[in-house]
């Protein structure tokens, strides 16, 4: 009788954990719209899709988790016409990547010289990892850093005095802008309210601007025929379908692009207003979530 009641208990208890887990998502995934949605949906449309932009916030522990997570799974459907990219390393470090994941390099060799986050270990060395575990292809899609740099201070037209070994690692010249999309009038606007005169401000905005179109070059370049890419970027990259996707959308108007997004909640469980359109699928993350940095 004493053991019965012990394993009464302890069901109980256990029970009670696991009630209370459920309270605390660590994560709720919406469709666009707000709708709640189950990850298997989220799956199924991303096999569908040419192209998805899966818009983190950097220093998230979820996000990063559910990044790995969609890779395997989109692997499983895929196989090799599933290719990875990334906004976190820049197209001048292509040859670095291809070398490591050829095993031409030892990973302290790329580690060494690659210009790397801070949360490269912990978040994406791991997708490193499997694109050299699976043989896939792996992208640096992002402009060099100091080309973008060169933008904030001097505007587009310094790119122009780059010379060709350089403007490889850009997208192709010239590159239009749209300071009227809603994405670029945000920055604008704190820009503005930062550093005072309206050039500085468009400069910054036109430094976002040209990385999203390298980003966008980058994975249509990439992707071949009846292939998949997975882009792992900022969610202010893609989220309103603006930017990267604005892009793309120049490149070819036919794509079936895919967008996700990261948002911070008080409560995942009630997804604000101003999140529920923001990306084809929305990863509701609770406020006091760990950071990675």
């Amino acid at each position: 009788m004493y053991q019965t009641f012990s394993y009464t208990l302890l069901f109980f208890f256990m029970a009670t954990i696991f009630a209370s887990a459920q309270d605390r998502p660590a994560y709720v995934l919406y469709s666009k719209g707000g709708q709640p949605a189950e990850y298997k949906k989220l799956l199924k449309e991303a096999q569908k899709a040419d192209i998805i932009l899966f818009g983190e916030l950097h220093d998230n522990p979820i996000c990063h988790w559910l990044q790995l997570e969609l890779t395997h799974d989109l692997h499983s459907e895929k196989a090799a016409d599933l290719v990875l990219a990334a906004e976190m390393f820049e197209r001048d470090n292509q040859l670095l990547i291809d070398e490591l994941l050829a095993g031409t390099i030892e990973l302290r060799h790329f580690e060494a010289e690659a210009k790397l986050w801070n949360n490269y270990k912990t978040d994406y060395y791991p997708l490193l990892a499997f694109a050299q575990a699976n043989n896939l292809k792996f992208i640096a899609s992002n402009i060099p850093r100091r080309y973008a740099s060169l933008v904030a201070r001097q505007g587009l037209d310094s790119l122009n005095t780059l010379p060709d070994e350089a403007k490889q690692f850009i997208a192709e010249l010239p590159i239009e802008v749209d300071l009227e999309m809603p994405a670029y009038k945000k920055m604008l606007s704190m820009m503005g309210n930062a550093h005072g005169t309206s050039d500085k401000a468009a400069n910054f905005a036109k430094a976002q601007a040209v990385k999203d179109a390298t980003m966008a070059e980058s994975i249509a370049k990439a992707r071949g025929r009846n292939q998949t890419v997975l882009h792992f970027n900022g969610s202010y990259h893609s989220d309103n379908h603006e930017s990267i996707v604005w892009y793309l959308k120049k490149l070819d108007p036919k794509l079936k692009i895919l967008t996700i997004s990261s948002v911070l909640a008080e409560d995942p469980k009630k997804l604000d207003d101003k999140d529920k359109d923001v990306a084809d699928f929305i990863i509701a993350i609770p406020q006091r979530m760990t950071r990675t940095y």
